[in-house]
């Protein structure tokens, strides 16, 4: 598969769709949008939103989605077999305050 993922370094939906590829060893290119104009424009772009994070797996947008919306579209499109294995994280939650504050105060702002 082919996956680009538009995704915070530090944020709780982030975190779960980061999770979410690891549980199932998938290999993808993790795009930094709070630190990368470009790749934040290019999410904007290709999603026609600017909410995050947004994941492209083989071609199909999945806009604004959780860890667990990941999952449930790679298992209904058979393009993953069912895993028991924990991702000891939660794959369907948002951010912190403490990750809120941290993007605040170490990020570059451009949007």
């Amino acid at each position: 598969m082919d996956i680009v993922a538009y995704l915070k370094p530090t944020c709780g939906w982030s975190t779960g769709v980061r999770a979410i590829l690891k549980k199932y060893n998938l290999e993808y290119e993790d795009k930094d949008i709070i630190n990368s104009a470009e790749s934040y424009a290019e999410m904007v772009q290709r999603s026609g939103q600017p909410l995050s994070p947004c994941v492209v797996i083989d071609g199909v947008m999945l806009p604004d989605v959780s860890g667990e919306e990941v999952e449930n579209y790679m298992l209904s499109n058979n393009l993953v077999q069912p895993s028991v294995e924990d991702t000891d994280v939660a794959t369907n939650a948002p951010c912190t305050d403490e990750e809120h504050e941290q993007m605040q105060s170490k990020t570059i702002r451009f949007f």
